[in-house]
């Protein structure tokens, strides 16, 4: 058994993800999330001119990172990072002042129109705590999704990472995302071609 504590962290592979929104349907039912608001989506861009124009889907959820500056804002401590690494928001302590929405970079946290509290992505925290996968990774249909804790090299996750490339959203900003991509170089090639264009 191991000592040390668990990382956990989320692996979307762009090669394999077809745009289905099945992890965001599966996050919403799992999570009883209101019309309107969404914890987890995602975006489809779309690259080049017609006829040689290419669709590419980017899944986007919170990215729990490792130096979250959305818990340091919170006026009344309603932000937690976990030990394994999930940041959560504690649902009685919440106010709705939406500092945390006006610092994440991400732009991933959302007011419950019915509690008036922040909410966000969790990885399915309930999930985690009864030894169960968060519900877009069961339901995603093509295997894109990946999550464990990457302090274990026998993991899918660590596994997936050290045969590829991964990348994460804005690392220029230091938070050290959790959330990794396989593929994410493509959207950011394409967008500077483009751009020279």
């Amino acid at each position: 058994m191991r000592k040390d504590k668990k990382r956990l962290a989320m692996l979307f592979d762009l090669r394999k993800c077809i745009g289905c929104n099945t992890c965001a349907v599966a996050c919403k039912s799992e999570n009883n999330v209101p019309l309107g608001v969404w914890r987890s989506w995602v975006k489809k861009i779309e690259k080049g001119n017609y006829p040689n124009a290419k669709e590419y889907y980017l899944p986007v959820v919170c990215n729990n990172c490792e130096k979250p500056i959305c818990v340091t804002v919170c006026p009344v401590n309603a932000g937690i990072k976990r030990p394994d690494g999930i940041v959560y928001i504690d649902p009685h302590r919440c106010i709705g002042c939406r500092y945390c929405m006006a610092s994440c970079p991400y732009g991933v946290r959302y007011i419950n129109p019915t509690k008036k509290i922040a909410e966000k992505c969790y990885w399915c925290h309930h999930r985690i705590d009864a030894n169960l996968k968060p519900a877009c990774v069961i339901a995603c249909p093509t295997g894109a999704i990946k999550f464990g804790d990457l302090n274990d090299p026998e993991s899918d996750i660590s596994k997936a990472m050290a045969k590829n490339a991964v990348q994460v959203i804005k690392p220029e900003i230091g938070t050290s995302p959790q959330a990794y991509y396989i593929g994410l170089e493509i959207l950011a090639v394409e967008a500077k071609q483009e751009e020279n264009e």
